[in-house]
């Protein structure tokens, strides 16, 4: 059963525990903030019976405890927060987080170039089929590239740290990357990837299907917070998150590891505003500016 809230977005059911409500069919920055901005807003609530609530791009998903709360019951609260936010959502305070990358990394280009069979590319490393498919003539191009805007988180992806993540930048400078006709069984602890319009993180090694384009030198999850960069939170990027990749030599990722291994490493963040309608305005010079908060 469907129900079309005030906004046009789409409600359904998933058994008796779930309620699923659809934004829209495509996904665009302006949605996925104002799915962030919704589910913020139904957090604040604090609802009887609910038990967790899940932003995706164009999406959310919500799980009560029927007991407490029937799933068709919470609609009616759903329907105000939805009509109260028409708008799209133009400001959200967030932070900006500095992470070092060490781009065509050799522990990448040694297990990609084992999963050739399933790759579109039977010759190219991952770094080098994603730099031609997006038109660069160099890998340096691509990492100039992906390293010229900061990006924003807009999905904590299947498992806890692993968030999507979107450039700043207009339009036509999205970088586009397939993912793996068939899925890697193995993906590098912290490799950083492409697939579709997104970079992700990958928290821990396991399958994977994005382009490996690099690997980070700092970890992006905790899950027992017994660290210092994961005190107030077992996962470094979530949802809203501005991240700016930046790309580091053998040498200085060796030493961020060394650090990260004693629990000395201090991650470079700065509190942000992130506001779309400055973005969509210049998205170039906004990006610039945000990007020189972490200076």
């Amino acid at each position: 059963m469907y129900t079309m809230l005030s906004d046009g977005s789409c409600a359904s059911f998933g058994g008796d525990e779930y309620v699923f409500v659809e934004l829209d069919e495509a996904m665009s920055l302006g949605t996925a903030l104002r799915v962030q901005s919704i589910t913020a807003r139904i957090a604040d609530l604090e609802l009887p019976g609910v038990l967790d609530i899940a932003p995706a791009n164009s999406s959310y998903l919500i799980r009560v405890d029927p007991d407490t709360l029937d799933p068709r019951r919470a609609l009616g609260a759903l329907a105000d927060v939805h009509e109260a936010g028409q708008a799209t959502a133009t400001t959200i305070s967030t932070e900006i987080l500095d992470v070092p990358v060490l781009y065509d990394d050799p522990w990448s280009a040694e297990i990609c170039m084992r999963f050739r069979g399933g790759h579109q590319s039977a010759t190219e490393s991952d770094i080098e089929y994603t730099a031609r498919i997006n038109g660069f003539a160099s890998v340096d191009e691509l990492v100039r590239a992906h390293s010229s805007a900061p990006f924003i988180v807009t999905f904590p992806c299947f498992k806890p740290g692993n968030a999507e993540s979107y450039q700043l930048v207009p339009h036509e400078r999205q970088l586009q990357a397939p993912k793996y006709l068939t899925p890697r069984t193995e993906t590098p602890a912290r490799a950083v990837a492409h697939g579709g319009a997104f970079t992700v993180i990958y928290p821990s090694s396991g399958v994977g299907g994005y382009q490996l384009l690099g690997r980070s030198a700092i970890p992006v999850v905790d899950l027992g917070q017994a660290t210092r960069e994961f005190r107030r939170s077992p996962v470094l990027t979530p949802i809203s998150t501005l991240l700016r990749f930046r790309p580091v030599d053998r040498a200085e990722y060796d030493e961020i590891r060394r650090l990260v291994a004693v629990d000395q490493h201090v991650v470079r963040r700065a509190p942000a505003e992130f506001s779309l309608a400055e973005f969509d305005a210049d998205p170039v010079e906004y990006a610039l500016e945000l990007a020189a908060l972490l200076s």
